[in-house]
């Protein structure tokens, strides 16, 4: 059996000021171009298809092409919501909806139950378990200890009772521990919402979603396929794909990626303000793509990106090399930013600004306060 590992497709998301939905568009034409020529037996979308719970139309247009052409080509396909997603509204009639083939996630309930696909070795089973919190899990088992997201899942896998003598994909949208962050990912307080490999244990291939790089957790067949475009400047060195799985008897499983190249790239580019406006420089660059600038100017230039956009339209951000800069980017590139939760870039703003540490009860009380401001920020996503 066949299948396409996708996810976070972060449908309405926007770079910096610019609106991706055209380069989404184009980039969903590639995928189906991928599947025309693969034919897969399913497709799976393991979370975030849009980039916030209240997408935009265009984006909601977005993904109602997409699914009506998966159901036109008559592929099975297996979707489930992410933490960006509005997990109630993704599963809006979801029941009927099912009837075509689009196999839409329910909302968690401590109820999930396979869907089953056979081949010629016999059946594979799917499992979808939509990005789910302890408190989400705890509610439905209030008798287990469930204290992290690694007891979170494995309860609710355990109450799967998977056959695992049986060929079972599970679909997930979590931080496996040990994985690859970017800056364009979110980030829970203090690394808490990472997930043990071995909650994963028993299942030939486990589809993910969430993480933006392409890449195995622990594991080669626990997998992140990444996302379809580059979504932010950390993500410049990112190589893009379609990742394409196939399942034969019980263990064997092969994986492969198939190349995506977008409409509009992330370049990043040093040089000096006359030597990047210059017609010579800038007729060997694509002009839509989006850029970051280095400049080695030794001074700063008045308007700069607006200037530097008479030629670069998209240009997202305009960096100095000279001395000031380069130990601010110093600082910045010690303390990770990106890859640090809200409470360990503030430890590491505290240190640098004060001198000391933050004492356990500061910590406690910054913990405290930043889950309050997710979980609000959450309800009204």
């Amino acid at each position: 059996m066949k299948f396409i590992h996708l996810s976070d497709l972060h449908l309405g998301k926007k770079l910096g000021e610019f609106d991706l939905i055209e380069d989404q568009q184009y980039i969903t034409d590639r995928i189906f171009d991928i599947i025309d020529s693969e034919k897969p037996d399913a497709v799976i979308i393991a979370g975030d298809i849009y980039d916030r719970g209240f997408p935009p139309l265009d984006a909601i247009n977005l993904f109602d092409d997409i699914i009506v052409r998966l159901a036109g080509k008559r592929i099975e396909s297996f979707i489930i919501s992410g933490n960006h997603d509005s997990a109630e509204r993704n599963a809006f009639a979801n029941r009927l909806i099912d009837l075509s083939g689009i196999h839409l996630s329910s909302v968690y309930n401590g109820n999930v139950k396979p869907l089953t696909l056979k081949d010629s070795h016999g059946e594979v089973n799917f499992w979808m378990l939509p990005f789910i919190k302890p408190a989400t899990v705890r509610n439905f088992f209030p008798d287990e200890e469930i204290a992290s997201y690694t007891d979170a899942v494995k309860v609710a896998v355990k109450n799967m009772n998977a056959d695992f003598s049986s060929r079972n994909i599970l679909i997930a949208h979590q931080f496996v521990t040990g994985s690859e962050r970017c800056d364009s990912e979110d980030v829970s307080v203090g690394g808490s919402d990472n997930v043990d490999v071995a909650a994963f244990d028993g299942f030939d291939y486990v589809a993910l979603g969430h993480l933006h790089g392409a890449q195995s957790a622990g594991r080669e067949t626990i997998r992140y396929c990444g996302t379809p475009l580059k979504y932010s400047l950390s993500e410049i060195n990112h190589e893009k794909s379609v990742t394409v799985v196939e399942i034969g008897e019980k263990d064997d499983v092969r994986i492969r990626t198939v190349p995506l190249a977008p409409m509009r790239d992330i370049v990043e580019i040093t040089g000096s303000y006359n030597e990047i406006i210059s017609q010579e420089f800038s007729s060997k660059l694509k002009k839509d793509d989006f850029y970051k600038f280095i400049l080695t100017d030794e001074e700063n230039i008045v308007n700069v990106i607006n200037r530097v956009r008479t030629v670069y339209p998209n240009v997202i951000k305009i960096d100095y090399t000279h001395a000031q800069t380069v130990r601010a980017a110093e600082f910045s590139s010690d303390q990770n930013v990106g890859n640090l939760s809200m409470l360990d870039n503030f430890k590491n703003f505290y240190r640098s600004v004060k001198g000391e540490e933050l004492s356990e009860r500061q910590t406690a009380y910054l913990t405290a306060l930043i889950e309050k401001i997710e979980e609000e920020e959450n309800e009204t996503a």
